[in-house]
């Protein structure tokens, strides 16, 4: 019995060249990772500001219905911050739809220090066994 090893079928590329395919995979793999490298090397880009004092903090009211069935989780909100430190605007990033409701509604009440318009991420966590 023989064996017949098909050859590498060429890649064509601009100007009549072509390229193996070992070497399409070996450029491939190159950029790749000088791709992943510069992901890595590059820091995240702050879009929020973390650091923003809280000065008055409103507790979310857990409805009482969820809380007797032991429905509970956690609802993280977007928070867009005025200059005063006065809440602007709440959206809704993920979490149980009844409790983003009373979420929303107590972080719209908070307070934070003076500062530049900026936006935090909030996360406001309803524990039925508390």
């Amino acid at each position: 019995m023989v064996w017949v090893v098909p050859k590498p079928s060429p890649i064509p590329l601009l100007y009549g060249r072509t390229m193996t395919k070992r070497e399409c995979w070996t450029r491939y793999a190159a950029i790749c990772g000088c791709l992943l490298l510069t992901l890595v090397c590059v820091g995240p880009v702050r879009g929020q500001d973390s650091e923003r004092k809280i000065l008055k903090k409103v507790e979310a009211q857990y409805p009482s219905i969820l809380k007797r069935r032991g429905i509970g989780g956690t609802v993280r909100l977007k928070v867009i911050i005025h200059a005063d430190g006065s809440v602007k605007d709440v959206e809704v990033l993920g979490g149980n739809p009844a409790l983003a409701d009373a979420a929303d509604k107590a972080v719209r009440q908070w307070k934070f220090a003076p500062g530049g318009e900026s936006t935090i991420t909030v996360a406001v966590t309803f524990d039925p066994n508390s």
